[in-house]
């Protein structure tokens, strides 16, 4: 009989808010160990997905053109690359909800652990979150999770 998502997800869930803030969101993440967690609504609802590549890519170094030409001619623009990029850093998402994958790929908790490994392969993720019918959180299934079962550990979160 195939097993269930249920049984083999893991309950204790890093998750986050829309309004939570990137900084706080960084630690937490750092801290649990974990490189990504749902985004939930105030009723539970996954509606986003936070990984750490949507941190990475919101710290990362972003440039700006140093010279312009017009007509012929070229510009040298220095102050302008610094103003870009401070104008950047202030428009760039400081909270979660700005950063985070706002499309999730779910499960829900009775699929079958076969079917959230192809899941997982089909749509280049690590993790997902496992829903209920309303789309509430239960819990998380990670490649881990599917690899623990495949070897044997089947059950243990």
């Amino acid at each position: 009989m195939p097993t269930a998502v249920r049984d083999v997800m893991t309950t204790d869930v890093v998750r986050f808010t829309r309004d939570e803030n990137i900084t706080d969101a960084m630690h937490r993440l750092v801290d649990a160990g974990v490189s990504g967690g749902p985004v939930v609504d105030g009723d539970g609802r996954v509606v986003g997905m936070l990984t750490d590549s949507d941190l990475i890519v919101q710290d990362a170094q972003l440039h700006a053109p140093t010279a312009i030409a017009i007509l012929g001619t070229v510009i040298s623009l220095p102050s302008a690359r610094r103003e870009f990029e401070e104008e950047l850093h202030k428009q760039v998402g400081m909270t979660v909800g700005e950063v985070m994958e706002d499309e999730p790929v779910t499960i829900d908790a009775d699929a079958v652990v076969e079917d959230a490994a192809t899941l997982m392969h089909d749509r280049d993720v690590s993790r997902l979150p496992v829903i209920d019918a309303d789309r509430r959180l239960v819990g998380i299934i990670a490649r881990g999770d599917v690899l623990r079962y495949m070897v044997g550990g089947r059950g243990e979160s």
